[in-house]
């Protein structure tokens, strides 16, 4: 076991709102950890939205959801949080000097005195194909996490999906040093809901021979001694059909489980956290919730709303840590206070 890490406040969510709430709680000289079950900040920004155009940021007529999240990442360096990705919260309880023991899938312990939950709609997992019989083969031969070249080299590869992600490994896996030794799209139809740019040289990579595509709807396996050999798919005809395979990776899309927060014994009204709108606090003192996670009189989905509630929840947590401490208002135009904590002195 891990020794846990103690700090002032923990961010449940890597997302636009949770890296907003790590620069708020900088300006106001708290630094924190960040947990996100994804392996890299953006959150569903970043994963749904990546190249798609955003027309409502205050003061940027226009950027793409991974511009949004670069110009975040940037705007909160200056305070350095320390990032664990890959990890999900399995477990919240209540010390009794008041503090929150926080533990991760990964082992990792923390024991916080504020925490900010800023987990959109849920943590964001990738999707799983729907055979039960592939789960004694996840991590060696089935990998459903982000595609990993070592996972590939040499091997006969199936990649599943119709996304950019599954064009983009088949296309990456075709050529190389890591290359496999055959590349396999599966997909039930020949329609795919990627880029066009990306479809046309998956289609380009197949007349050439470094790939091809299989159309087809997973029913079965087989297996022996211990080793995934094939999967048996149903085919547009209606006909079963053997695939033979050495590694399966699934770019099936991310769903969004909601997953403990639900047991962590705080008030909730429709799988949201209830919050008061002083300060975004739950019904647990020195749990705040911010953003999609979150629900109050009014509330609207946007990330703007999302920016608003991090502010003030970061008032709220200096209320909490200082609490002998007047709360005064600095402006960053002339503070020279939060221009020390920017580095700009």
């Amino acid at each position: 076991m891990r020794s846990p890490i103690e700090t002032q406040a923990l961010v449940i969510g890597a997302g636009p709102v949770g890296l907003f709430q790590v620069f708020q709680l900088g300006l106001q000289g708290i630094h924190c950890h960040v947990v996100d079950a994804l392996p890299h900040v953006g959150g569903q920004c970043a994963e749904l939205y990546a190249n798609k155009p955003i027309y409502d940021i205050p003061g940027i007529p226009l950027c793409t959801g991974q511009e949004l999240v670069d110009r975040l990442q940037q705007q909160v360096s200056p305070f350095k949080p320390t990032l664990h990705l890959g990890e999900h919260i399995t477990l919240i309880e209540r010390q009794a000097d008041q503090r929150l023991a926080v533990m991760t899938d990964a082992g990792q312990r923390f024991l916080t005195h504020t925490l900010f939950i800023a987990a959109g709609v849920g943590a964001f997992l990738p999707r799983r194909m729907a055979l039960e019989d592939l789960v004694p083969f996840e991590g060696t031969q089935v990998f459903a996490e982000h595609p990993v070249p070592k996972h590939w080299a040499g091997q006969h590869l199936v990649v599943a999906g119709d996304g950019d992600a599954a064009l983009q490994t088949c296309l990456d896996a075709s050529t190389g040093p890591q290359a496999a030794a055959s590349v396999t799209l599966l997909h039930r139809r020949d329609q795919f809901s990627a880029e066009p740019d990306l479809i046309n040289r998956m289609r380009l990579a197949c007349r050439e021979g470094r790939m091809r595509f299989v159309a087809g709807q997973p029913t079965g396996l087989r297996a022996e001694a211990g080793r995934l050999h094939a999967l048996e798919l149903l085919n547009p005809q209606g006909e079963s059909e053997w695939l033979t395979l050495d590694v399966l990776q699934t770019c099936l899309g991310l769903s969004p489980k909601l997953g403990p927060v639900a047991q962590w014994g705080l008030a909730m009204e429709r799988k949201q956290l209830l919050v008061n709108t002083e300060n975004f606090g739950t019904s647990e003192p020195g749990i705040f919730a911010v953003g999609d996670i979150n629900t109050y009189p009014g509330k609207k989905k946007l990330i703007l709303c999302g920016f608003h509630e991090a502010t003030l929840a970061a008032f709220g947590a200096v209320s909490l840590l200082r609490p002998q401490e007047k709360t005064l208002l600095h402006y960053t135009t002339t503070s020279t206070l939060l221009h020390q904590r920017l580095g700009l002195t």
